[in-house]
């Protein structure tokens, strides 16, 4: 038995997330039986990131387990023959046996974007969120250094989580804007339930002046969920790299 590393990219629109549910497709289940079906052999790969419904993936990491003989990297071009145009396997390789994307440490890399102009712009709707009020970039720049660092999230995370600890280590949180565009690129060890897109929407509050970028310390102390910014929607929030250390 071989373990298959793969590297995988999708638009999430049409997608209820990552993980298998029973209400919809996920990109899970599009991809067990694409691989199922080229090695005739019942595939449960296993995901590095079981994004939400929505959100989009340059670089997801998944395995999965077989008996085909076929060379590894022949692996990504075999399988894309049998995706949808919105999943692409990137690349793939051979890992040991007991590699496993969830338990080996690493730094993931995601990016929020956010369309900062007072027309939306059609082709951007499903993938950055629109925000009519004009924000201060400047002001979230400032903000952001409060993030960085080992903290406890409990501010920044959705009741949902089933985390065993809030305490996450966040290495680097840029505000970067290329015109109308403003996009955040976070790095961290893991991140809990809906925590970047809580992050988001609080440094979109900041933007907008509602408070000032060191009551982002105030929030954090606090662990009070309620005292946070929105939950942006999920279209703005893509998965760019996990590096493994």
């Amino acid at each position: 038995m071989r373990r298959i590393r793969l590297i995988v990219s999708y638009d999430g629109t049409n997608y209820c997330g990552w993980q298998k549910q029973p209400n919809g497709i996920t990109i899970e289940e599009v991809l067990n039986n694409a691989i199922s079906k080229l090695t005739g052999e019942e595939i449960e790969i296993i995901g590095a990131s079981r994004t939400d419904s929505g959100v989009h993936a340059y670089g997801n990491v998944a395995v999965f387990d077989t008996n085909a003989r076929m060379a590894a990297d022949k692996f990504a071009f075999a399988i894309n023959q049998r995706l949808p145009d919105d999943i692409r396997i990137q690349y793939s390789d051979e890992v040991e046996a007991d590699w496993h994307p969830r338990k080996n440490d690493c730094i993931k890399t995601y990016t929020y974007r956010i369309l900062n102009r007072k027309i939306d712009i059609p082709t951007e709707r499903l993938y950055a969120h629109f925000c009519y009020f004009n924000l201060d970039v400047e002001k979230m720049r400032e903000a952001s250094g409060y993030f960085i660092g080992t903290h406890d999230f409990t501010s920044f995370c959705s009741q949902k989580s089933q985390a065993s600890s809030p305490v996450r280590t966040i290495f680097s949180l840029e505000v970067l804007q290329d015109e109308d565009m403003i996009t955040v690129v976070i790095r961290g060890d893991g991140f809990l339930y809906n925590m970047i897109r809580i992050i988001a929407g609080t440094l979109i509050k900041v933007g907008m002046g509602v408070y000032p970028p060191s009551h982002i310390l105030e929030i954090m102390k606090a662990k009070n969920r309620k005292l946070a910014g929105q939950t942006m929607p999920a279209k703005g929030l893509t998965l760019v790299e996990i590096e493994y250390i």
